[in-house]
């Protein structure tokens, strides 16, 4: 199963070495790593995508909690939450190829951000599933070249990573935060579906 872990570390050389040292010594696959700085200059977020199973997801997260760089760390499956990942597409755009490749870029909700006689670079930005999808849809000898940022998630509602909340929300929300939270996702059109 694919797991998405949040984690909170110390913003200094050698904190993502070691992270990922500990994944190559025990033989556990990076699927995507994204870090940047917090809005604390001091700490780093790491969103980092594995799989396996609930037991060597449980086993990754006890050797990162005893990695002396990481302060806090959530895998954001154990709830609701929101991912994203931003991609960049090269596509060969020339003649009657030109609208098709629009034409997909309007149904993804994308953007052309680039315009040359014979290219477009896209812009898409959304769930890994939405990502991908645009690929295939698109004819695999117009793609030139992709680039993407690797998912950045998210926890939902009152479930926060920082350094000074707690990681996990109260087990038995009110019945009013419910009522926020379904208020706030809208019925018609729910947020993580987009």
């Amino acid at each position: 199963m694919r797991h998405i872990l949040s984690i909170l570390l110390e913003n200094h050389a050698g904190a993502l070495s070691r992270v990922a040292g500990l994944f190559s010594a025990r033989a556990f696959n990076i699927e995507s790593l994204t870090v940047a700085p917090t809005e604390d200059p001091t700490v780093s977020r790491m969103t980092l995508v594995t799989s396996g199973s609930d037991e060597i997801v449980e086993q990754i997260v006890k050797q990162l909690n005893k990695l002396i760089d990481v302060i806090k760390l959530i895998d954001l499956n154990d709830g609701p939450h929101i991912e994203r990942e931003l991609m960049l597409v090269k596509v060969l755009a020339r003649d009657g190829g030109r609208e098709e490749v629009k034409r997909l870029v309007d149904i993804f909700r994308g953007r052309i951000i680039d315009v040359t006689d014979t290219t477009y670079i896209v812009e898409l930005t959304g769930a890994s599933r939405k990502l991908d999808a645009f690929i295939e849809a698109v004819n695999g000898e117009l793609i030139m070249e992709v680039v993407r940022t690797g998912v950045s998630g998210i926890a939902r509602g009152t479930r926060a990573l920082n350094v000074g909340t707690p990681t996990a929300a109260p087990r038995t929300p009110t019945k009013a935060a419910k009522s926020a939270d379904r208020a706030a996702r809208g019925a018609a059109n729910p947020a993580h579906l987009l």
